[in-house]
């Protein structure tokens, strides 16, 4: 969305068919299908590659699995950039090497798929015997206090005790169908799953067009994801650094970019410089940063008036000079905005609080709130759940004011009001992309380096305005592999 205001031609991969049928409809070219059956040299005069593969669960908190997560794939990262930087790299090796890489991804594919099955069937039997102990409670006449506090215990099945032979038979078989489930996640852990192999994509495409003979390497690319990424992204910026890229990595908070929300992002930026020397690509740093735009949201302390651009506080730069920073913009602001161009989409609310449909600091209970004159919290997938009350109370707002529309909720993602959200599940779609907003100061800074700061500032204004009164165009079909003649980026 940001490239297309920004004038750039782009072409998509994506196998979601919900989202797939909103870009038919934005006119947006797209291809359907997994993006691991498509190759790079596929689209030969393409300039630029833009991605947000999967976000792993690469904590690493808990029980140890998103970090064996993360240290699998950086493993493997390592291997890819052992083979580009071997003395006398040969492609054929390279490629060898990411065969290997694919074909061990693929069998533990195939393998988590069957013990996928195997706990499936299992959970099944596990109901299966967790119905037959109530009917056989109900028979023996236990009270339905009772009933309910023996299912809760099922937790664990090892602390309840029988005296009917029935119920002592039917509890033996569903604790060991609870040991073979907790075996089956921990194998299910180990191998990992499909998302491994999708974050290692952008890196081999492009690998395959800086090594493979006859391609000529992206001019620039860019990459996306939770926080939890950064990781990913600073040894990706090490094996592009060797393939002659500039990089930065940037932790990025939306709301500092002029979102109406607080949202983390993992940016990897990269352009391609053959001609400098090898010592001046230092990995995640020889790019400059992008310079944040607007104040950080700070709950606690901040009491500044939320009108979007009244308030300004001037703020050093990695320059070194001082810049501008506006008042962050609360959501109040964005819909308001919004509502000028299309009464029809956005609803006119009193004040107003959000209540997350997630609680916070691990309570369930304690779920998040948000007055309207303050940015967004995170829109996940789940936004269509938030319910809207009048502000300060637990009184929901009348229907439909209770809950965001699609246009609202795509609004607070700084996408269009008139973005023709469709298909299946559109909640999800809008909580998976990326701000529309932080994009265009990425691609800005990326694309067009040669700007200077004030040609940088008047590019933002105007595609900022562009962004906001788009409209889309007459709608397209999504294609399929195969299907290239006359696709621009294919030159068949």
């Amino acid at each position: 969305m940001a490239a297309h205001v920004l004038g750039y031609r782009t072409t998509g991969i994506e196998w979601d068919a919900g989202a797939c049928t909103t870009r038919n409809e934005a006119g947006m070219d797209t291809f359907k299908g997994d993006v691991r059956q498509y190759r790079a040299a596929l689209f030969p005069l393409a300039q630029v590659l833009t991605g947000g593969p999967p976000c792993q669960t690469f904590t690493v908190a808990g029980h140890g699995a998103g970090r064996r997560a993360l240290d699998k794939v950086l493993e493997y990262i390592e291997l890819l950039h052992n083979a580009v930087c071997a003395e006398n790299a040969d492609w054929k090796e390279i490629f060898r090497t990411w065969r290997q890489i694919s074909e061990k991804l693929r069998r533990k594919e195939i393998e988590a798929k069957e013990v996928k099955e195997r706990k499936r069937d299992v959970e099944e039997l596990r109901g299966t015997v967790r119905k037959a102990m109530k009917d056989r409670m109900v028979q023996l006449a236990y009270p339905a206090d009772a009933i309910k506090d023996v299912l809760k215990g099922l937790k664990a099945p090892q602390r309840l005790e029988f005296q009917d032979a029935d119920l002592k038979g039917l509890l033996k078989e569903f604790s060991d169908l609870n040991d073979e489930l907790v075996k089956l996640k921990a194998v299910l852990e180990e191998l990992g799953d499909e998302r491994t192999g999708l974050v290692l994509q952008p890196l081999w495409w492009v690998i395959e067009r800086s090594r493979r003979p006859g391609s000529t390497p992206y001019e620039a690319v860019v990459l996306e994801q939770v926080p939890a990424v950064m990781p990913v992204w600073n040894r990706y910026a090490e094996v592009l650094a060797s393939l002659g890229y500039r990089t930065r990595t940037q932790m990025m908070h939306t709301e500092a970019f002029g979102v109406p929300q607080t949202r983390r992002r993992a940016v990897l930026m990269a352009r391609h410089d053959p001609a400098a020397p090898l010592h001046e690509l230092r990995p995640a740093q020889s790019l400059p940063t992008v310079d944040e735009t607007h104040k950080r949201y700070q709950p606690r302390t901040s009491n500044i008036a939320s009108a979007g651009f009244a308030a300004l506080q001037l703020e050093p730069s990695d320059t070194g000079r001082e810049r501008p920073r506006h008042s962050w913009i609360s959501m109040r602001a964005a819909l308001d905005s919004a509502r000028v161009i299309s009464e029809a989409r956005v609803h006119n609310r009193p004040p107003f609080t959000v209540i997350s449909n997630y609680g916070t600091g691990g309570v369930p209970e304690a779920r998040g709130r948000r007055d309207h004159d303050v940015p967004s919290a995170t829109i996940t997938g789940k936004v269509s759940r938030n319910r809207i009350v009048h502000m300060g109370t637990e009184t929901d707002l009348p229907d439909p004011l209770c809950r965001f529309a699609p246009a609202e909720a795509g609004v607070l993602q700084t996408f269009p009001v008139a973005y023709p959200w469709s298909g299946n599940d559109v909640s999800q779609q809008i909580g998976n992309a990326v701000p529309p907003k932080l994009a265009l100061h990425v691609l800005v800074r990326v694309l067009e380096p040669e700007l200077s700061d004030e040609e940088n500032e008047a590019r933002l204004e105007k595609a900022t305005a562009d962004l906001e009164n788009w409209k889309p165009d007459k709608p397209v079909k999504y294609r399929v592999h195969g299907d290239w003649k006359g696709h621009p980026l294919t030159a068949r």
